[in-house]
């Protein structure tokens, strides 16, 4: 009898995106393109297409306990993270959730806003975010506006970038990914990864002329994915930062709207950056 292959187990804590771009569903096409088995707490469902957010229904606080002690109690994730939170109930629930599990590595990518310019977190879930959450996390992915808002500080250059993340890492304890993609005046994506001890500036290529969604959701699941393969945090956002390009870089069309390729030839080849 054949030996089955046993998976690694990646978890993400996300909203649900109907149109299949962005949030749960492509953090599973992620996980599922890195070899690995994903499991899914949802927070939200969303009614949203390719342009636009019509509405955001979340679920109760006991209901995404709930979830999540069921997954742990049979199908314990390697790494963890956590998209969108939308309330500060839900973003404390999460917190007294994963408090107790120092252990498992934490990616949290703080969505504030959808591509479309739809608000997913509310106002009042930002003090709870800083408060209970990123604190714990291994390793926050804030996008510009994000880093922004978490900041206060107006970030127009690669050195805003850098403060941003030193910023970020003394205020909060974990590892920062400060993504500068939507910066003004560069030819190339930068991103900062700062951890306390070693700064990476990572950069590639702009794909011009796509209009896709999803991207940051594909770039901290696939760190997520990588850490669950039991690389290093370095490796991990390294890998990570070379999946994503290429998921732009060859990407694919439905009914006449972008698309990232999660599952480009490659992807799940072990040869990503280590």
């Amino acid at each position: 009898m054949r030996k089955r292959e046993t998976l690694r187990i990646a978890l993400t804590v996300a909203g649900s995106d109907s149109g299949g771009g962005a949030g749960i569903q492509a953090d599973l096409k992620t996980f599922a393109a890195l070899g690995l088995h994903g499991v899914s707490v949802i927070t939200c469902l969303t009614a949203q297409n390719p342009k636009r957010v019509l509405g955001v229904q979340p679920c109760s606080e006991t209901f995404l306990r709930r979830q999540l002690e069921v997954v742990f109690a049979e199908l314990p994730p390697a790494a963890a993270k956590t998209g969108m939170l939308y309330s500060a109930p839900l973003v404390r629930a999460a917190a007294r959730f994963f408090r107790g599990r120092t252990g498992l590595p934490l990616v949290v990518d703080p969505v504030m806003v959808s591509t479309s310019g739809t608000p997913l977190l509310e106002p009042s879930a930002v003090k709870s975010l800083c408060r209970d959450l990123l604190p714990l996390a291994t390793l926050i992915t804030p996008n510009l506006a994000e880093a922004e808002t978490l900041t206060g500080r107006r970030l127009r250059s690669v050195e805003d970038l850098r403060a941003a993340a030193r910023h970020l890492h003394r205020r909060f304890g974990c590892a920062a990914l400060v993504k500068g993609g939507h910066l003004p005046g560069l030819r190339q994506a930068v991103d900062i990864f700062f951890d306390g001890r070693q700064e990476l500036l990572l950069s590639a290529p702009f794909i011009r002329g796509l209009r896709t969604h999803g991207t940051g959701c594909a770039c901290s699941a696939a760190i997520t994915g990588f850490l669950a393969q039991g690389r290093t945090l370095e490796q991990a956002v390294r890998g990570a930062k070379e999946y994503t390009t290429q998921a732009l870089a060859r990407s694919q069309r439905a009914a006449g709207h972008d698309l990232l390729n999660y599952f480009w030839r490659g992807a799940a080849s072990g040869k990503l950056n280590k």
